[in-house]
């Protein structure tokens, strides 16, 4: 009785027809939702600016929020995406429009970042919280910390 043995190619290695269901079924999964938020459970920060809300996550729990969210006008619109916090400044003047954006938090491409501002008045990009609420997201946010903002 002749034998045939099956390879396969996953990933640039070859594999042996047992290892075969094994690759098919490594598909990595994708990770569970903050209860209450739009955002996964990896995200530190989370945005919704359809529904103008922000939260703060640990260990795959709300810990602050749900908080006032205003994020960029239509001509300028907050970035959706995964982003990770680059850098702070509490007490930041924006060089583009010389105006202050007390604590600021600056996570996307373009010096977008949440900071203390109006949250009836869209930002240029960035993403306006309360006075209180900014104080909590400078004060709990970190470089690297990963911000997930939805539509």
């Amino acid at each position: 009785m002749k034998s045939t043995a099956t390879a396969v190619m996953v990933s640039g290695a070859l594999l042996g027809s047992g290892a075969t269901a094994m690759a098919e079924s490594a598909a990595p999964a994708t990770p569970a939702l903050v209860p209450g938020t739009p955002c996964t459970v990896t995200a530190k920060a989370c945005v919704s600016l359809s529904k103008n809300r922000a939260w703060l996550v640990r260990d795959g729990q709300v810990y602050y929020g749900e908080a006032s969210a205003l994020g960029g006008r239509p001509d300028a619109p907050t970035p959706t995406g995964t982003f990770h916090v680059q850098w702070k400044d509490k007490d930041h003047v924006s060089g583009e429009f010389n105006a202050p954006m007390p604590n600021s938090v600056f996570f996307a491409p373009g010096g977008i970042a949440f900071h203390q501002g109006s949250l009836t008045k869209r930002s240029a990009g960035c993403v306006h919280l309360s006075k209180k609420s900014s104080e909590v997201f400078f004060n709990n946010l970190n470089p690297g910390d990963e911000v997930q903002v939805v539509a």
